[in-house]
Parts: C-alpha cells; sequence; structure tokens
C-alpha cells in the first residue's frame, strides 16, 4: 500500500535525523568540555569535530525537514 510505504519512508527519515542530531549533539559537548579523544598514540585536533558538527547538525535538520514535507 503507498500510504504504508511513505509511512515508513517518513519514519526512516525521522529516525536518521535523531541518530545526526544526536551525533552532533556528542560532537559539540567534546568541544565544549574539549574532552581528548587519542587516535594511533596521537591526540585528535578540536577543528574536525566543528565541521563534523556542521555537517551532521545539517544532515539532521534536512532529514527533518524532508519528512515534514508533503508528498505530492
Amino acid at each position: 500500500d503507498k500510504d504504508d510505504s511513505m509511512n515508513s519512508q517518513i519514519t526512516g527519515l525521522r529516525v536518521a535525523s535523531v541518530v545526526f542530531g544526536l551525533m552532533a549533539i556528542a560532537q559539540l559537548v567534546r568541544l565544549v568540555i574539549r574532552l581528548e579523544v587519542i587516535v594511533a598514540g596521537h591526540p585528535m585536533p578540536l577543528w574536525p569535530s566543528v565541521l563534523a558538527c556542521i555537517i551532521l547538525g545539517g544532515l539532521s535538520v534536512w532529514m527533518w525537514t524532508l519528512a515534514r514535507t508533503p508528498t505530492k
């Protein structure tokens, strides 16, 4: 049924949006508390978290917007 298909797509977009949002929040928390992350014995700089927060936050908003957009 077309309605069931649309509902599952909307649910999928909302789940993806929440996952991306939680990941963005985690990156933001790392920036705020300046959590040190060690990768292969080397400290990871903070700037990748800034980039990740922006990208993940953007994806979260985009997915949520797509889930709310009425279909034709």
